[in-house]
């Protein structure tokens, strides 16, 4: 059959105005915080020499990810709650559905990697320096990116060469799998299949993974101090909390049969959107060193402002006095007034 279709309407979360203008302010508020952390994280760590571990490597290069992951969907959905007609082109739609994937699934692979980096640290923490070296890190982000490339391009292949002949309304807020395959004018049952056995597979297993070394880690606290489990404990409820935020949500989409339900829109929020947004909070919030390495580089951009302006001292306390500099007629001579 022909593919007749050129472009596609999306339904967006809502149809109500009122809740399209309430939305329109909500998300863009949550994209900018979004942004905004995410961009502090990667400039943080690239820029503060003690968060040289792999594991702020992994951090940076999860708000990397989640930077672009949000940006493939998040722009699009605040653009359309004020537009009458969301459209998307055909060519355009395969675009954000291979992106969508492709930093979805380059996600989950990164937080595995960052369980088994947590593992090695607190289970192996003699041989961590070893085992965690920067060649091994390097080719781990490859993977991660390779994994997410494979996945998005077998996902596309099987989506893009089914025939749409109409309609053309996608109920959702951007292209996903399951809302395409509904709209097909052919019997999607193997590639449903195919779906559930590629994106809902790499979801559970990675899930299973993910809980089996943390499992592993939380049992090894018994044999540490005080000191050292509450540190490791405190990193470890950061990831695990990232963790249950992205994966349940994925696997309540993907790990089932091609069908589609109204509650999809609002889940779908939870791992395009609102995980990407709370990474920054969560990781920042339950880690001091990150904390303080955001304090000193805050301090020492105020002070280099200092330095810059010549008419700014400081006083003991800390705050800023103003120096008023005159020239005295005879002499030619300069006249500090305080």
């Amino acid at each position: 059959m022909e593919n007749n279709v050129t472009e596609f309407i999306l339904t967006g979360l809502s149809q109500n105005e009122d809740v399209q203008q309430l939305c329109f302010f909500l998300f863009l508020l949550c994209y900018i915080i979004l942004m905004t952390g995410n961009f502090l994280i990667i400039i943080t760590i690239q820029r503060s020499p003690n968060l040289n571990s792999p594991m702020y490597f992994f951090l940076s290069f999860l708000s990397f990810v989640d930077i672009c992951y949000s940006s493939v969907t998040a722009p699009k959905l605040i653009i359309d709650f004020q537009a009458k007609v969301k459209n998307i082109s055909f060519v355009g739609c395969m675009i954000q559905l291979f992106c969508v994937h492709l930093f979805g699934c380059t996600e989950i692979f990164t937080l595995t990697v960052m369980a088994y980096d947590r593992y090695v640290a607190i289970c192996k923490p003699l041989l961590y320096t070893t085992i965690m070296d920067w060649k091994v890190c390097s080719m781990l982000v490859v993977t991660c990116w390779l994994g997410g490339f494979v996945h998005s391009f077998i996902q596309t292949i099987l989506t893009v060469q089914l025939p749409f002949c109409g309609p053309n309304l996608i109920d959702h807020y951007f292209c996903d799998v399951h809302p395409l395959l509904k709209l097909a004018c052919a019997d999607t049952y193997v590639v449903g299949l195919i779906v559930v056995a590629n994106s809902g597979m790499i979801s559970l297993s990675s899930f299973v993974i993910l809980v089996g070394s943390y499992t592993i880690i939380l049992l090894s606290f018994k044999t540490r101090s005080s000191e050292g489990r509450r540190k490791a404990l405190s990193t470890c409820a950061s990831h695990i909390t990232v963790v249950i935020l992205l994966f349940i949500p994925c696997i309540f989409i993907y790990l089932r049969p091609s069908t589609t339900f109204t509650e999809d829109k609002m889940v779908a929020v939870f791992y395009t959107i609102i995980t990407p947004m709370l990474n920054p909070l969560i990781y920042t919030l339950r880690n001091m060193e990150v904390k303080n390495a955001m304090k000193r580089l805050w301090i020492k951009k105020s002070l280099g402002k200092n330095r810059k302006n010549p008419d700014v001292k400081t006083d003991g306390t800390g705050a800023a006095s103003t120096v008023r500099v005159s020239k005295s007629v005879a002499g030619n001579k300069s006249v500090h007034v305080p």
